[in-house]
């Protein structure tokens, strides 16, 4: 190893370099790229990827990007295309082929059938008075003056260029189809994301033993249900309906408040009209909702106003 090789400096060039690279190509950026996104949004197929090497890389990735905002999308490779993957191809598909030098033979091989078809091709390549583009319908232009690699051999920039062209691509495209984050969600639900928007309150809520207490019970016996409880608070309840809380913070500011609680029952210090929120409001609502009033609990009820459980918010982490 070469001690004398600033390593951090280094980084900075390639950073540097690559950044340089993305800004000329935002700057390149014309109405091929509207022509693209119409082409797709238009199409009643879906969105194929083909790329070769560093490029295919970089094409299951954009590939990824679009399935997961909102456009079906799928990557090919060219090589096993041309021995009979041909056939996941179909008529109404967009092809999107990406290829640096826009010779790639591999690519250039398919286009026959691809225009036998007519599939609607769109070109992602440094190569814009290239073969592929010269057969495309749009062409994304993805060149690069240079790669970030000290030897300007290894694809870096250009691969980088490629896949913020398809970050860009995705996200127009999710934004004209209006791709909201519950759609996002449903695509991800292993993620937290997922699980805060697509899981219901009534999923997380503690819906059994529930601590409960009438108006006129003793403090001393509403503070031993309000520990074995464990929720932070206690439900009053007057004939089978909701009609105050006691908290631990009730029990901390009576304690304040008055000098003998054993004398209170739980109607003189309990909260009236507590916050509630419905079963069926999303994981997410209710941690914002929760976070938003600094609250530690809420009592859940169901559509006919009947309490159905507590949600903690100890339930989100």
């Amino acid at each position: 190893m070469n001690d004398s090789v600033n390593v951090l400096t280094l980084a900075r060039q390639v950073v540097a370099a690559e950044v340089s690279e993305l800004e000329k190509m935002a700057e390149r950026l014309d109405h091929h790229f509207s022509v693209a996104t119409e082409m797709i949004c238009a199409a009643t197929g879906r969105v194929v990827v083909v790329g070769m090497g560093k490029s295919g890389i970089i094409g299951k990735k954009i590939a990824a990007t679009l399935a997961s905002t909102g456009t079906t999308a799928f990557f090919v490779h060219p090589g096993e295309a041309f021995h009979g993957d041909l056939g996941m191809i179909r008529p109404t598909d967009v092809v999107i082929m990406i290829s640096n030098s826009g010779e790639t033979e591999e690519l250039l091989r398919i286009l026959p059938f691809l225009q036998y078809q007519q599939n609607q091709i769109i070109a992602m390549t440094g190569g814009v008075n290239s073969t592929l583009a010269k057969h495309a319908h749009a062409v994304l232009d993805v060149g690069v003056e240079s790669e970030a690699c000290n030897n300007n051999l290894a694809p870096t920039s250009s691969t980088t260029a490629a896949l913020v062209m398809g970050d860009a691509l995705a996200v127009a495209l999710s934004t004209m189809k209006r791709f909201k984050v519950e759609d996002f969600a449903r695509f991800h639900p292993g993620g937290s994301l997922g699980r805060r928007l697509l899981t219901r309150v009534a999923d997380v809520m503690h819906k059994t033993n529930l601590p409960i207490c009438s108006p006129n019970t003793a403090m001393r016996d509403a503070v031993h249900t309000l520990s074995a409880g464990r929720l932070g608070m206690a439900l009053v309840m007057d004939a089978g309906k909701l009609i105050g809380v006691i908290t631990d913070g009730d029990v901390r500011r009576a304690f304040g408040a008055y000098p003998d609680l054993n004398a209170l029952v739980v109607s003189q210090i309990m909260s009236k009209n507590p916050r509630v929120i419905g079963q069926n409001e999303t994981f997410a609502f209710a941690e914002e909702y929760m976070q938003s009033k600094k609250l530690s609990t809420l009592v859940v009820m169901d559509s006919d106003e009947q309490v159905v459980g507590i949600l903690q918010i100890y339930d989100f982490v």
